[in-house]
């Protein structure tokens, strides 16, 4: 008894392990409730990009190696329902980690099954936040508190995703941010603003510039403070707690900014963090854990292993996002095999930013002369509509609409999109906040362009617009689509 409370009330990380855990298992739950509603309409049968279309393709083409190519449990099996119930099963995984029960099993599960659908969905979750989760995940799954090393490298990976979001901003020359511009553009261009960035963006331009130096400080300098002694440490987590609490407030980051500050827990101990808890909720926590903490002594050189592979893999992928260059050879398999497997990924949050926001509008007519528009959830439209506030929920299909406009690689999805809405598909228009033609499929689709800015305050005050808009034409690539025949695939 006395030596597990001298253990408890130390500055050891028994504490911040059961606790970190369960809040991993909090955003496991957010990642898999977000994508359960969704994943029928991204990858399913009558989906935008149906899994088992590319499974079947693969199939013909490559021999054993897809499964390593493409690791997912869907290669058993690629029905609608089994997408659901992945999406489902790792809901109820992610209780069993709230809850302490069969925690290290669960991770192993959580794991595989968001890397599944991860690869189900490439193009909708191939999303920094979602390497984040898987890397942190799986370190998780090696997690102890007498496993200093998995603690560090815990550490390395909040470093590394702050740093290398920062260092990217100056390697990719970026005049916005070397011209300390950024967020004079950023909360009026970003995916998904909250109405809190309307005035943020209406901020005196001084203290904009002043934002967006004191960003490059707090990703570029501020990491370098992790690996000092305690009180440097915890210096670096109120400062990294407080920007991501900031950025929570504009911006709707799904769950990265939880998970980034979740990830500082490791800049603390288990002193620190007893003294702003309850006790009575930290002898719970413990008493709950105790069974899930623990590993045999003879599991080091694991975590020795994996700690060799993360820090060679993670610096050359830093070597490349410093460089601009690609590596080959060994370090270019390793990095490729870590990415494939997402156990340790590249960080470059917002390395550019863009300085006019261009919105695409999808309409649908039955006879080429009425028109009828489809509305999205989320994403911005209606310029007397207020900005939603959706965090930690992601709409996959509204962030990826923001992309389209700007990488003519986005194509391929938005041409299935379209013609997805052209058949009628009912789990992708579910997708959208209405569908106009819910009895009869459209027979033509075109896509309309508009740059969008945030109104003024007069202007809002005078009419109520969120937004004013310019339209721009017909968007280029993808003007006009008619269907040919029935609608179905």
């Amino acid at each position: 008894m006395l030596v597990a409370m001298k253990e408890t009330s130390g500055s050891g990380y028994r504490l911040i392990s059961a606790l970190f855990l369960r809040l991993l298992g909090v955003i496991y739950l957010i990642a898999f409730l977000s994508i359960t509603p969704q994943v029928e309409g991204l990858s399913g049968s009558q989906g935008i990009l149906p899994i088992a279309e590319k499974l079947a393709w693969l199939e013909t083409r490559h021999g054993f190696e897809r499964y390593f190519e493409l690791p997912t449990v869907f290669w058993l099996n690629a029905s609608d329902a089994a997408l659901t119930g992945a999406a489902l099963a790792g809901c109820l995984a992610s209780l069993l980690i709230i809850f302490s029960r069969l925690s290290r099993p669960a991770l192993v599960a959580n794991f595989v099954l968001y890397l599944s659908l991860y690869h189900a969905n490439r193009i909708f979750l191939n999303f920094q936040w979602d390497g984040l989760l898987l890397e942190a995940g799986f370190l998780a799954i090696f997690l102890t508190p007498q496993s200093r090393t998995i603690i560090l490298l815990f550490r390395w990976l909040l470093f590394r995703l702050r740093f290398m979001s920062g260092i990217s901003k100056l390697s990719l020359h970026d005049p916005s941010w070397s011209g300390l511009t950024a967020l004079n553009y950023y909360f009026e261009v970003q995916p998904l603003p909250t109405p809190l960035a309307w005035y943020a963006h209406h901020l005196p331009e001084w203290l904009l510039r002043f934002g967006t130096a004191a960003t490059l400080v707090v990703e570029i300098l501020v990491p370098f403070m992790m690996f000092l002694p305690r009180r440097w440490r915890f210096a670096a987590a109120w400062i990294t707690i407080l920007w991501q609490v900031l950025i929570m407030l504009t911006s709707n980051h799904n769950w990265i900014n939880l998970l980034t500050i979740t990830l500082c827990l490791f800049l603390f101990d288990d002193r620190a963090v007893q003294r702003v808890l309850p006790a009575r909720f930290t002898r719970t926590l413990l008493r709950q854990n105790r069974g899930t903490l623990h590993y045999k002594s003879s599991r080091k050189t694991a975590a020795g292993v994996l700690a060799g592979f993360i820090l060679v893999t993670s610096s050359v992928q830093m070597w490349e996002l410093v460089t601009l260059q690609r590596s080959s050879g060994l370090a270019g398999t390793l990095v490729d095999f870590a990415e494939t497997y997402r156990v340790v990924s590249k960080y470059h949050v917002f390395p550019t930013m863009k300085t006019e926001r261009i919105e695409l509008e999808i309409s649908g007519s039955l006879d080429g002369r009425e028109w009828k528009t489809y509305a999205f959830r989320y994403k911005p439209g209606d310029i007397y509509a207020r900005p939603r506030v959706v965090l930690p929920f992601q709409p996959r299909l509204d962030w990826q609409m923001w992309f389209v406009t700007l990488n003519r690689y986005q194509m391929p999805w938005f041409h299935a999109f379209l013609q997805s809405l052209l058949d009628n598909s009912p789990t992708v228009t579910a997708l959208l906040a209405s569908n106009p033609f819910p009895d009869q499929a459209p027979r033509y689709i075109r896509v309309d362009a508009y740059r969008y800015r945030f109104s003024s305050a007069a202007q809002r005050a005078e009419t109520g617009q969120w937004w004013q808009r310019e339209a721009l034409g017909p968007f280029a690539p993808l003007p006009w689509l008619e269907r040919r025949g029935p609608p179905g695939r």
